[in-house]
């Protein structure tokens, strides 16, 4: 049961407000938009999840830069709040085709209309899209394509000579195609989050997936689907590296530690030829949920380095390799460093012939930050930092510094081996055929995993964000 939900900007504007129980003060959006905003300020990162302030108990996540809240004054299981919070974000982006800012102040009188289905007097009713068509009659407006973010590399569905913008998969599930026509797609993301922490001497010794098959469905009439997974699929713990193995394929065996699957998926077939067969519904839906913790190859490997150089002065040297093929190229990459809190100005030295790289000392909370445009596979880049100190270090200034945080998007690259191998259609008719995207992605999952290691090496995090796209009418079968 909650007391409020609403919506704010990164700036801390009130977006979306709803009281429903009235136990909880009006200007609880303001305090909580305050405190989280104080937390950053005074350095301890980002605010948790959920917090307690004034008998007040807040819930918040963050989708696409806005800050969904939920508050109540009971012992809420904080799981099911945070849930759903983010099925309340989904339900919003399947109506609204684009989940920010612009799209919620145009469509607030279809937001407000969601809401009031989805929760009744703080009790949850549903969150099904589909259940919702039957008691939501307003019809979204578009918000203008020009006003959307740039597309990235990684934004564009490919097919041999033939191109599609990501923003294809931003449409609303009741908006029909200019000219009354609704256009027939299916989206499936395979979504991975990704935890690896190394020793010093550069071995892994954690590493875990969390992953989701994610469907988005535009399919009128609810057809029947088949997802073929790969063939040499296994599930349960085997205690061995999924990189060790060999296929007919080619594709290495992938195995998963446990799954689970949505209500909507039959698995009459699945442990014979590792086939899912569901009725999707319409809308966001995950099909299926898993973990691995079976050692699988990071796409970099980070080496960080810290050595005194005087009584208050002391030098960083950051590597990192891209452990991928030559013929796939890393964009965007950033990798983030905390320095020693009595660190008062940064010197950088980059490599000779550094083509696109940045750097940058944040000084209110001294946190060193290293920008590289584009890696190549293959290819190894250092970075070297001299710190100067305002007093000299009484301890050791290795546990003062750290750990090194990274980002990055790699296209056309996967961690894990999980593919989807075809996606078959039940047709209506010999003309039905209805377009089908998959895209991979692969990012830092959001519990940081951290290690304090021996020797001069610093903690090491590896957070990657891996995504591309590929059109799959090549998988037609019949």
């Amino acid at each position: 049961m909650i007391s409020q939900f609403f919506v704010l900007s990164q700036r801390g504007d009130n977006i979306v407000f709803r009281d429903y129980r009235g136990e909880v003060p009006k200007g609880s959006a303001e305090i909580f938009f305050r405190k989280v905003k104080f937390w950053k300020e005074d350095g301890e990162g980002d605010a948790p999840p959920v917090f307690n302030l004034d008998g007040v108990n807040y819930f918040h996540v963050k989708v696409v830069g806005l800050l969904f809240v939920a508050t109540t004054r009971i012992n809420a299981s904080p799981s099911l709040v945070l849930e759903l919070l983010q099925r309340i974000a989904r339900v919003i982006k399947d109506y609204l085709g684009v989940l920010n800012e612009d799209s919620l102040r145009k469509n607030f009188v279809l937001v407000y209309e969601l809401l009031d289905e989805v929760i009744d007097f703080g009790y949850v009713q549903t969150t099904s899209t589909e259940v919702l068509k039957s008691y939501v009659f307003n019809e979204p407006l578009v918000v203008d394509s020009a006003r959307l973010p740039p597309l990235g590399p990684a934004s564009i569905f490919v097919q041999g000579s033939k191109r599609m913008p990501g923003t294809a998969v931003t449409k609303s599930v009741v908006a029909n195609e200019p000219g009354g026509r609704k256009r027939e797609e299916i989206f499936v993301d395979i979504i991975e989050k990704i935890s690896v922490t190394f020793s010093s001497s550069g071995y892994i010794l954690t590493s875990e997936i969390d992953g989701t098959i994610q469907m988005k469905s535009y399919l009128t009439g609810n057809p029947e689907i088949r997802l073929a997974l790969n063939e040499d699929l296994s599930i349960g713990r085997g205690g061995k590296s999924i990189y060790d193995y060999s296929s007919s394929s080619g594709g290495g065996t992938v195995i998963l530690d446990d799954c689970n699957f949505h209500e909507s998926v039959h698995l009459d077939n699945f442990d014979i030829d590792r086939t899912l067969v569901l009725v999707p519904p319409e809308g966001e839906f995950p099909v299926m949920n898993y973990r691995m913790t079976q050692e699988f190859k990071p796409p970099f490997r980070i080496n960080a380095l810290i050595e005194e150089a005087g009584s208050l002065k002391a030098e960083v040297i950051l590597k990192v390799r891209a452990e991928f093929a030559s013929n796939i190229t890393a964009n965007t990459i950033n990798i983030q460093m905390p320095l020693p809190t009595f660190t008062t100005r940064v010197s950088f030295e980059l490599e000779p012939g550094a083509v696109g790289n940045t750097t940058d000392f944040k000084e209110a909370n001294k946190r060193l930050e290293w920008g590289l445009k584009k890696i190549v596979g293959g290819s190894e880049h250092t970075l070297r930092a001299r710190l100067t100190f305002s007093q000299e270090s009484h301890g050791n200034i290795v546990k003062e510094a750290g750990p090194v945080s990274m980002t990055f998007t790699i296209p056309m690259y996967n961690v894990s081996r999980l593919q989807v191998k075809y996606l078959q259609i039940a047709k209506k008719s010999n003309t039905y055929n209805p377009y089908r995207w998959v895209r991979y992605v692969t990012q830092a999952n959001s519990r940081m995993a951290h290690i304090l290691v021996v020797g001069q090496d610093l903690c090491k995090y590896l957070g990657p964000q891996v995504e591309f796209f590929f059109r799959m009418d090549e998988f037609n079968v019949e």
